[in-house]
């Protein structure tokens, strides 16, 4: 079977008929949603801390739902117009840009808390065009997300190399353009659970410029590693236990002003914004 990035770029592959189908799909949603919440893990953002997180190939926005169940604020990007538009229908509560992430980004330097991206970083690498170097376009897309994180932040891409040359490729510009971090492989043993997870560290938050240390991939060998990140996922899905809030009156207050601006009709703010309410029975 092709892969779906030698059959044509992402913005003619995925138009409305392919969008529609992907966001319908309960076993792609599984999936990616599956993979989401290793990536936002392996992001190690503060405990109990709101985040403004990129979502590189964010799509129709499944993955930024992951985002938003975790209490965090999101930015998301996509190359394809029938995506974003099926996410527009979905009013997911993120800020969506139409971007060719090859052609790199505008944002204002130290703005992103972290970045994460879903199976899109694969893209990249395929010269789908004659103007489109591969080489280049990593380099501009590393070099502009390196400049949009804050100190210290993270960015985890979930991805799907074709060969070891594409791996080295893709390192070797993140270095260049700053980065610091490596591979992640999920069960390398097995054929059908394997993920690549590239987690990339923009710049020390020690005073000794030590670099951190690099999560370590499940299913190495060590059962109980891969039965905790099973329940771990288990555990999200139903809710964090004994987690502070942080859907609080602040968070509340700024989703209204977001739905304002977006002409929808919102409630008014007053004293009861974001109460407690009584258990029902």
């Amino acid at each position: 079977m092709s892969r779906p990035e030698h059959t044509a770029p992402p913005e003619i592959f995925y138009n409305e008929d392919e969008a529609s189908k992907y966001t319908n799909n309960s076993r792609i949603i599984s999936i990616q949603n599956e993979m989401s919440y290793r990536a936002l893990e392996l992001l190690a953002l503060p405990e109990d801390e709101v985040a403004f997180v990129l979502d590189i190939g964010c799509g129709s926005g499944l993955s930024g739902e992951v985002l938003e169940e975790e209490g965090h604020f999101w930015v998301g990007m996509d190359i394809s117009d029938s995506m974003l538009e099926v996410a527009k229908e979905r009013e997911v509560d993120g800020d969506l840009f139409l971007q060719d992430i090859g052609q790199g980004m505008g944002f204002r330097a130290g703005t992103f808390d972290g970045a994460i991206s879903i199976s899109v970083l694969q893209w990249l690498c395929n010269a789908d065009k004659t103007v489109n170097n591969p080489r280049s376009r990593l380099k501009r897309f590393f070099s502009t997300l390196y400049s949009s994180l804050a100190r210290g932040a993270r960015a985890v891409f979930q991805f799907y190399p074709e060969n070891s040359e594409q791996i080295e490729m893709i390192i070797s510009s993140a270095m260049k353009a700053g980065f610091t971090g490596g591979l992640v492989v999920d069960f390398p043993n097995s054929s059908k659970a394997k993920k690549y997870y590239l987690c990339l560290f923009a710049g020390y938050k020690d005073s000794a410029g030590q670099s951190p240390e690099l999560p370590k991939g499940l299913g190495d060998g060590d059962e109980s590693q891969v039965t905790y990140a099973s329940n771990r996922v288990r555990e999200r899905r139903k809710g964090p236990v004994n987690r502070k809030p942080v859907k609080d009156k602040k968070w509340v207050q700024h989703k209204k002003e977001l739905n304002r601006s977006r002409g929808k009709e919102t409630p008014a703010d007053s004293k009861y914004t974001a109460r407690k309410r009584r258990t029902q029975f």
